[in-house]
């Protein structure tokens, strides 16, 4: 399994013009097959801050998801929210399991 965790940020007053795009990208994303997580969400104490989980199966389905029409979508839309800092970790899980 592979997992991403991150985030990154917004511009001041920008939380109601990221809102659809993050929708919009986190209803695709859960879509996709391999797809096992995928969220964005607002810091409790910072709402300029997004928090970024993503899960997939393997390489194969995160690879498919970076080159789906959404993530292109997204990656053109989210300037207009002035989108900055990304700042994201890719791990490689082995031997995972559900708890």
């Amino acid at each position: 399994m592979i997992v991403l965790a991150g985030s990154f940020r917004i511009g001041a007053g920008m939380r109601g013009a990221a809102q659809k795009a993050l929708e919009a990208m986190v209803l695709a994303s859960r879509a996709e097959p391999g797809c096992r997580a995928y969220s964005f969400a607002f810091d409790a104490l910072d709402d300029h801050c997004v928090r970024v989980f993503e899960a997939f199966d393997d390489a194969a389905a995160l690879e498919a998801h970076r080159a789906s029409a959404h993530m292109a979508a997204f990656l053109t839309v989210r300037e207009a929210f002035d989108f900055h800092d990304r700042a994201m970790v890719e791990y490689d899980v082995a031997g995972a399991r559900d708890i």
